[in-house]
């Protein structure tokens, strides 16, 4: 709604310009974009080469918006002659010039797909690949001629395009690997992973192979850290495990190993992250069963401490029997009262003072048949007596 409300008065503005000074109308042209040069009624000279003289006459002298101008007219009256991949070139140049970085990008991509067998496709496709950098690195995008917010989305279209365009050019890896980096930072992790996997597959020899594999792992690991994902941090441990193999001699085996480190301790760690969730879930028999781990797998620390505690206030909500997993819970309701009635009598039976007749204590109390569940009321929550799934 904000950047509505912006683009809104920008609008305004523009147009309540145009009314009040007689300034050109906004013209939109098919991969430009929007402009405010209206150069529909320039006048263009006989032949291509005179206009291209023209148009280069006024770039000398500093007036980039006449050249503009000039240079669209040749394209328009001449789009066959020889000049034409020239005036495109030109055309993008002065449009980056001018911070119109978005119709830049156009003017070179036109000039790679319209022209691909001419001798300035390296020089557009790099002109592109630092245009998409800069939105990379936070360039805001232009409504109506004026910078208004930062878009990774744009940079992530731009790097999709060079490598679309130019898949064979030298910077193809890098604009594949750069496209991973935009989808990382807008937190599209599987679509990064995806980008990044593509690097080390099309382009393994290129250099920028190196930093994918690594990048693999650690979007993992990310993904790992930020909610409990115990398959996020099993496939984070395998790609780092496959960099240090693959890439002995890497300047970030360092800090693989050290992520390799720090996921191994996770696995204990992430022990009280389960046990807190399906606290939270109030599945508390799942809970007390992670609790317990924590509890033998960390003894001593603070983290422990805290699953004691959790323990026992939860022993106080629902009770000792309800927290049982395994044969212990089993021994609640009818079979839990035979069973307390029976071990009373052996008591009994075993004071100095008693005089009744021996008791005859059975092998195993009677099983019960378990009862149908009816509704939510009739029993405790119902759980397997095994450790749970854990949460996805």
């Amino acid at each position: 709604m904000r950047k509505f409300v912006i683009i809104l008065v920008l609008v305004t503005a523009v147009f309540g310009g145009f009314s009040q000074h007689g300034l050109a109308a906004l013209v939109y042209r098919s991969g430009e974009g929007w402009s405010l040069e209206n150069d529909e009624g320039e006048v263009v000279e006989s032949s291509a080469s005179a206009q291209l003289q023209k148009a280069e006459n006024l770039e000398n002298t500093g007036d980039l918006k006449g050249a503009l101008a000039a240079y669209r007219g040749l394209l328009r009256k001449f789009p066959s002659s020889g000049a034409a991949p020239k005036c495109v070139m030109k055309v993008a140049g002065i449009y980056e010039k001018q911070g119109h970085f978005e119709q830049a990008f156009a003017a070179y991509g036109k000039y790679i797909t319209d022209y691909p067998k001419a001798e300035d496709f390296d020089n557009a496709v790099e002109s592109q690949f630092n245009i998409a950098k800069r939105f990379l690195a936070g360039e805001k995008k232009r409504v109506f001629g004026v910078k208004t917010f930062a878009s990774m989305e744009t940079a992530e279209k731009m790097f999709e395009e060079i490598v679309k365009n130019a898949p064979y050019s030298k910077f193809a890896p890098l604009a594949q690997f750069n496209l991973g980096q935009s989808l990382e930072k807008q937190m599209k992790y599987p679509e990064a992973i995806a980008a990044y996997e593509t690097v080390t597959v099309k382009y393994p020899s290129d250099s920028i192979a190196v930093d994918a594999q690594y990048q693999v792992g650690y979007v993992y690991y990310t993904q790992s850290r930020q909610a409990y994902d115990p398959a996020a941090r099993n496939k984070a441990r395998d790609a780092f495990e496959d960099f240090v193999a693959r890439y002995p001699n890497s300047e970030k085996i360092a800090q693989a190993k050290e992520n390799l480190n720090s996921l191994s301790g996770s696995d204990t760690k992430g022990v009280l992250g389960i046990a807190k969730y399906y606290d939270k879930a109030k599945n508390y028999k799942a809970a007390v069963i992670y609790y317990n781990q924590v509890i033998k797998q960390q003894a001593g620390t603070p983290d422990s401490d805290y699953a004691k505690n959790r323990v026992q206030e939860l022993i106080g909500i629902v009770g000792e029997d309800a927290l049982r997993a395994g044969p212990e819970k089993t021994e609640n309701g009818t079979r839990a009262k035979i069973s307390r009635k029976l071990q009373a009598q052996v008591d009994t039976a075993n004071r100095p003072d008693y005089v009744g007749p021996p008791v005859k204590v059975p092998e195993d109390a009677p099983a019960q048949k378990p009862k149908v569940r009816t509704s939510p009321s009739d029993t405790g929550p119902v759980t397997p007596a095994v450790e749970p799934a854990l949460p996805q």
